[in-house]
C-alpha cells in the first residue's frame, strides 16, 4: 500500500517538474511566461494524436514538445520581438493553446492507446522496496530527474549558465558586454515552451491512455507557483513539485478513507496549498525579492 501511493506520487509529480524546470529556465532569462498551461494542454493533445497515428509513444513525445515549442515561439515573438506586454500575452497564449487543444482533441475523445512503458530490468526492479521505485518508472519521470540536473549544473557552473542570468537580472549590462539578450531570452523562452510540452505529453502517454479536454487540470498554473516557490533555484524546484505531488495524491487517498470531508474541499486542497505557499513566502521575501531584477521586464537594445 505505502509503495503504492509512493509511485503514485512520483507520477504525479513528474509532469509539474517538467513544466516548472522550463519555466524557470525562461523566468532567470527574464521572460515571464504565463502560458505553461495552455502549451501543456496542447503537448497533451498533440502528443495523444501523434501516439495514436504512429503508435509510438516517442514519437507522440516529439509532437507534444514541438506543439509547446510551436506556442512557445509565437509567445517570443510577441514579447521579445514586438515588445508586448508578457502577462498578456501570456494569459492569451493560455487561452489559444486551450482552445487548439479542445480541437485538435475532439476526435480523439474515447480512444487509447498503449501507454509508455516501465523500465523493466530482470532481477533489480522486483527487489522489494526500492526495485519499482528506482527502477520501475517510465523514462519521464527519469528525464525529469535528469532534467533538473543538468539545468542546475548549466546555471551554476557554466558560462552559458552566466549569461542567461545576467539577462534576468541586467540585460541592458548583458547587452553593454556584447551578448545578444533578444536570443538567449528567445532560446530559453522556446526550451520552456519544449518542457511545457512535454509534460502535457506525458498526462495521456504515461499516465492515463487517453485524452480528455482539460486533462492538465491546472497543473500548469501550479507549476508557476512552483518556481516562486523555489526561489528560482533547481534544487528547491524537485522538493517543491514533490511535496505539491503529494499533496494531490493523499487528498485521493484521504477520499477513500473516507474522512467525512466534502469531495470538493479534498479536490481543491492542492490549490489551497498553493495559495498558501504564496503567501508564506510573500511575508518571508518582505523587503526583498528573490526573482531575476529583470523579470517580466521587456528589453529593447538601443543599436
Amino acid at each position: 500500500m505505502f509503495e503504492a501511493i509512493l509511485l503514485s506520487i512520483i507520477a504525479a509529480s513528474t509532469p509539474l517538474l517538467l513544466a516548472a524546470s522550463g519555466e524557470l529556465v525562461a523566468e532567470r532569462a527574464g521572460v515571464l511566461n504565463l502560458g505553461v498551461e495552455g502549451m501543456m494542454i496542447l503537448g497533451a493533445a498533440c502528443g495523444f494524436a501523434g501516439a495514436w497515428a504512429t503508435g509510438s509513444t516517442a514519437i507522440g513525445t516529439l509532437c507534444g514538445i514541438a506543439a509547446g515549442m510551436a506556442l512557445a515561439a509565437m509567445f517570443a515573438l510577441m514579447t521579445i520581438g514586438l515588445a508586448v506586454n508578457q502577462v498578456a500575452a501570456g494569459l492569451a497564449l493560455t487561452i489559444l493553446g486551450t482552445g487548439l487543444a479542445g480541437l485538435i482533441g475532439l476526435s480523439f475523445v474515447g480512444e487509447r492507446i498503449t501507454p509508455a512503458p516501465h523500465l523493466a530490468i530482470e532481477g533489480l526492479t522486483s527487489l522489494p522496496g526500492i526495485g519499482r521505485l528506482l527502477l520501475g518508472q517510465t523514462a519521464f519521470v527519469y528525464l525529469s530527474v535528469g532534467l533538473i540536473v543538468a539545468i542546475a549544473f548549466v546555471l551554476a557552473r557554466t558560462r552559458m549558465g552566466l549569461i542567461l542570468r545576467a539577462a534576468g537580472d541586467d540585460p541592458a549590462s548583458a547587452h553593454a558586454l556584447g551578448h545578444r539578450v533578444g536570443r538567449i531570452r528567445t532560446l530559453a523562452v522556446l526550451f520552456g515552451g519544449g518542457c511545457a510540452g512535454l509534460a502535457g505529453a506525458s498526462l495521456p502517454l504515461a499516465d492515463t491512455p487517453f485524452f480528455a479536454p482539460g486533462m492538465t487540470a491546472g497543473r500548469g498554473w501550479i507549476a508557476l507557483a512552483l518556481v516562486v516557490f523555489a526561489s528560482w533555484r533547481p534544487g528547491r524546484l524537485v522538493a517543491g513539485a514533490y511535496l505539491f505531488g503529494a499533496v494531490s495524491i493523499l487528498q485521493l487517498h484521504a477520499q477513500a478513507f473516507g474522512l467525512g470531508m466534502p469531495p470538493q474541499l479534498m479536490t481543491a486542497l492542492p490549490y489551497l496549498a498553493t495559495i498558501l505557499v504564496l503567501v508564506l513566502i510573500s511575508r518571508v521575501c518582505r523587503g526583498g525579492s528573490v526573482a531575476p531584477a529583470a523579470l517580466g521586464t521587456s528589453f529593447v537594445p538601443d543599436r
